[in-house]
C-alpha cells in the first residue's frame, strides 16, 4: 500500500512538472527575434489610400467575442510590457512599419490585417482580423523591407494546440488572456485601463463579459487538443483553411460528430488577379467573389448562429444571423481589383540580366506556358481566365488538401433544410446531381455553399442592399458555384517570384528548388525568416534562432510532384530535366514576368 501511494505521489509530482512546463513555454513562447526594417519599401501595386483600406477595413470577425481595446490593453503573462505592442506582434510574423503611427483607421497601431467593428446596436468594437492580415507579405534584403500587397503571409496565427515551443499567437493570446483574468494586480491594471472614468460602474460587468470570451478561447484549446484535429502543425505561412472553417462550422456549431482531423495545411495563396480567375480556392471549388469572402469571414471568427436560445433550428427569413459585413467584404474585393503584381524592385533586389532572362522567356515558353497562361474569354463584360485543373494523379504534389476536400462528409440533417428551399437558392453545382442532395453526408465545399447562401441572404436584406446592387454584389452576377475535383489550380505566374515558399502546401522553399528533381529539394528546412534570397528566389532557410522546422516527410507537407526530370510524363513529372544554367535563366525571366521589365527585354 505504502509503494502504491509512492507510485501514485510520483506520478502526481511528474504530471505537476509536466503541466508547469507547458504553462511555462505557453506564457513565454519560443519566438524568433524582431529587428526592424531600416526601410520598409512599398511597390506600386495601387495607392496608399488603396492600401490603407485593405489593411484596415473590417470583415466581421469577432476573435471569440474579444472587444478591440481589451485586445490594447493587454499585458504579457510575466511582465507589463503590453502585449499589443508591433514590436511583439512582428515576432509572431505579422507586419509593421517602423515608422507607422496610429491612425483613425488603425487607433491601436497593430501591425496589417488587426481592425475593429461595432455591431449593430452594440457599443463596444470587437477586433476584427481581416483577410489583409494572412494575404500581404514581406521580404527583407540588407536590413530593407519590402512589401508584397496581396502576397503570402508568414505570421503564426491559428493553431491554439499548447506546444512546448508554444510560438503560435493564438496559444500566446490566450496566455495572456489568462494571466490577466487570474491575477488581480493585472486585471485592475487592464480594467482601469479600459474603463477609464466608468471604472466602479462597470468592473463586474468587464470581468463577467472578459470571463466569457476567456472560456471560448479555451474551450476552443482544449476541444482542439484532446480530439487532435490538427496534427500536422502549420507553422508560418500555413492554415488547414477548409479544415479549420469545417470544424467551427460542422463542428463547434453544429455537432461534434462532424469535427474531421485536418492534416493538409496550405500556404495563403496571392491575390492579385484573382477576380479575373473563372475558379478560386486550391482546388477550384468556388466561384462567386461574395461566397468566397463570407466563407473566409466564418473560417476566420465572424459569428454564425444555426439555432435559436431553445436549441430548435432556425428557419425562413430568420437564417442565418451573422457578424459577416457584406458591405465592407465588397469594398475589398473592389479595392483588390485595382492591385497589381509586384514588379521586381531592382533598386533593393539588384538588376535583372536581361540577355539570360530573354533566354529564360524562350524557356517558360517551351516548359510552363502550357499550364500557366490559360485561355480567356469575355464573359458578362469581363475577360476571364480559364485557369487549367491538374489532376493530383498528375501533378503529383501532396494530395492530402484535395483529397479531404472531396471525402469528409458532415451531418447538417439538424438544421433541417427543406430541399425546395436548397432548390430556390443560388447555388450551382457542378456537376449537377442527378439523385436527392443527402443531408447527412454532405461534403464540405457542398455545405458552405448552401450555409453562405443563407447567410448572404440575410446579410444582404440587413444591409440593405438592393435587387439592383445585388449582381455587383455577389461578383459579375455569377451563382454560388462549387466543384469538386482532385485537382489543383495552375495559376499565372506574375510576380510569382515574391510569392515564397511554393506548391499549394508551401513545401518547396524556393523557385530554384521547385525547378529541381525532388531528390534535390530540401527535406527539411527553416521557415519564418523573412530575409529573401534573389538568386534562388525564396526565403532563406538556414537555421535560426527559435526557428520552425519544415519536415516534408510529415502528412500533409510532402514535397512531392511538380517535377522537371527524365521519365514519363505524369505521376509528378511534368517536364524534361531541366540543366542548371537552364533553371537559372527561368528564374531571371520569372522576375519581369508581367511586369514593366518585361517589355525591355531583347
Amino acid at each position: 500500500m505504502r509503494l502504491f501511494l509512492r507510485l501514485l505521489s510520483l506520478i502526481g509530482v511528474l504530471l505537476v512538472i509536466g503541466l508547469a512546463v507547458i504553462l511555462y513555454y505557453t506564457a513565454n513562447p519560443k519566438l524568433p527575434f524582431y529587428t526592424p526594417a531600416q526601410q520598409v519599401h512599398y511597390l506600386e501595386q495601387w495607392s496608399a489610400v488603396e492600401r490603407q483600406t485593405y489593411y484596415f477595413t473590417p470583415q466581421g470577425t469577432q476573435v471569440k467575442g474579444l472587444r478591440y481595446d481589451w485586445f490594447t490593453a493587454l499585458e504579457l503573462p510575466f511582465s507589463e510590457e503590453r502585449f499589443a505592442s508591433p514590436e511583439y506582434l512582428a515576432r509572431f510574423g505579422f507586419l509593421v512599419d517602423p515608422r507607422q503611427t496610429a491612425t483613425p483607421n488603425n487607433p491601436g497601431n497593430l501591425p496589417v490585417g488587426f481592425a475593429r467593428h461595432l455591431n449593430q446596436g452594440n457599443p463596444q468594437a470587437f477586433l476584427d482580423i481581416t483577410c489583409a492580415a494572412c494575404h500581404t507579405g514581406e521580404l527583407r534584403f540588407k536590413g530593407q523591407a519590402i512589401r508584397i500587397d496581396g502576397g503570402t503571409a508568414q505570421h503564426v496565427l491559428p493553431s491554439s494546440v499548447p506546444t512546448l515551443k508554444g510560438g503560435s499567437f493564438g496559444q500566446a493570446l490566450v496566455a495572456s488572456l489568462v494571466s490577466t483574468y487570474y491575477n488581480p494586480w493585472k486585471f485592475e491594471r487592464f480594467a482601469r485601463q479600459v474603463l477609464g472614468a466608468d471604472y466602479e460602474a462597470r468592473h463586474g460587468q468587464l470581468r463577467r463579459e472578459f470571463k466569457a470570451s476567456l472560456d471560448t478561447f479555451v474551450k476552443v484549446a482544449w476541444n482542439d487538443t484532446h480530439r487532435g484535429l490538427y496534427p500536422t502543425q502549420e507553422g508560418p505561412g500555413r492554415t488547414d483553411a477548409f479544415g479549420r472553417i469545417a470544424n467551427a462550422t460542422f463542428g463547434d456549431a453544429i455537432s461534434p460528430a462532424n469535427y474531421r482531423v485536418a492534416d493538409a495545411p496550405v500556404d495563403y495563396p496571392q491575390l492579385w488577379d484573382m477576380w479575373t480567375f473563372d475558379w478560386v480556392q486550391w482546388n477550384g471549388s468556388a466561384e462567386q467573389p461574395m461566397a468566397r469572402n463570407i466563407g473566409e469571414a466564418l473560417g476566420v471568427g465572424a459569428t454564425l448562429n444555426f439555432f435559436d436560445d431553445n436549441r430548435q433550428p432556425l428557419e425562413g427569413d430568420a437564417r442565418y444571423p451573422s457578424s459577416v459585413r457584406v458591405r465592407d467584404l465588397h469594398l475589398i474585393e473592389q479595392t483588390l481589383q485595382r492591385l497589381k503584381p509586384p514588379a521586381w524592385p531592382e533598386e533593393v533586389l539588384g538588376t535583372v540580366d536581361k540577355s539570360l532572362a530573354s533566354k529564360g522567356r524562350a524557356l517558360f515558353i517551351e516548359n510552363c506556358a502550357g499550364c500557366h497562361v490559360p485561355s480567356t474569354a469575355q464573359i458578362n463584360g469581363r475577360w476571364v481566365q480559364k485557369l487549367k485543373m491538374l489532376p493530383v494523379a498528375f501533378i503529383g504534389t501532396d494530395p492530402g488538401a484535395a483529397n479531404n476536400i472531396a471525402d469528409h462528409r458532415y451531418d447538417v440533417t439538424a438544421l433541417q433544410w427543406n430541399p425546395d428551399e436548397l432548390k430556390a437558392l443560388e447555388v450551382q453545382l457542378h456537376p449537377k446531381p442527378t439523385e436527392p442532395l443527402n443531408l447527412s453526408q454532405l461534403s464540405v465545399a457542398k455545405g458552405l455553399a448552401y450555409i453562405t447562401a443563407f447567410v448572404e441572404q440575410r446579410a444582404y436584406r440587413e444591409a440593405g442592399v438592393t435587387p439592383a446592387e445585388k449582381p455587383d454584389m455577389d461578383g459579375f452576377g455569377l451563382p454560388i458555384g462549387v466543384r469538386e475535383l482532385r485537382a489543383y489550380k495552375a495559376r499565372p505566374l506574375a510576380g510569382v517570384w515574391a510569392t515564397a515558399p511554393f506548391l499549394h502546401n508551401g513545401s518547396v522553399p524556393s523557385l530554384y528548388q521547385l525547378l529541381s528533381p525532388q531528390d534535390e529539394r530540401a527535406t527539411t528546412f527553416y521557415k519564418g525568416n523573412f530575409e529573401y534570397d534573389p538568386q534562388h528566389l525564396g526565403y532563406r532557410t538556414e537555421a535560426f534562432t527559435n526557428g520552425f522546422v519544415f519536415d516534408t516527410r510529415i502528412t500533409g507537407n510532402h514535397n512531392s510532384g511538380h517535377e522537371f526530370r527524365a521519365g514519363a510524363r505524369g505521376n509528378g513529372v511534368i517536364g524534361r530535366l531541366l540543366q542548371p544554367e537552364e533553371r537559372w535563366a527561368l528564374l531571371e525571366y520569372l522576375k519581369v514576368l508581367g511586369g514593366p521589365l518585361e517589355s525591355q527585354l531583347p
